[in-house]
């Protein structure tokens, strides 16, 4: 019963936070969606409906990378660096930050401000 409350919550949450937040070509959106072990980060330009840059902890390309770290704020401080140089590689600068219906704190905010310090504004 506490995790369907949970779940729906989550839901509630990201659907009023997308009313809000769209993004377009100038700035699109970096959201984050994690996982009981993995963290994923996406840019993704609403106008469009393309995705820009896609990272995870699962992807085969960064697979040695995240090897040896350990611990969740870790591997979303990677995640946010990889998207961050991914992004200032495609001339992304500036983007939206949707947290997806978590709230900004731990994991969430080690992304972020990773990609802060790689480059994005937002």
């Amino acid at each position: 019963m506490i995790v369907k409350h949970n779940i729906e919550n989550r839901r509630r949450l990201k659907n009023h936070i997308r009313m809000r937040v769209k993004g377009t070509t100038d700035r699109p959106r970096l959201t984050v969606y994690r996982s009981g072990r993995h963290m994923y980060a996406q840019i993704v330009d609403d106008s469009t409906g393309t995705t820009i840059v896609s990272v995870s902890s699962l992807s085969k390309d960064n697979k040695d990378s995240f090897k040896e770290l350990k611990g969740h704020l870790a591997i979303s401080k990677r995640v946010g660096e990889l998207a961050a140089k991914i992004a200032v590689e495609k001339k992304i600068k500036q983007v939206v930050f949707d947290r997806n219906g978590y709230l900004y704190h731990g994991a969430v905010k080690a992304l972020a401000d990773a990609a802060r310090e790689g480059g994005l504004k937002f």
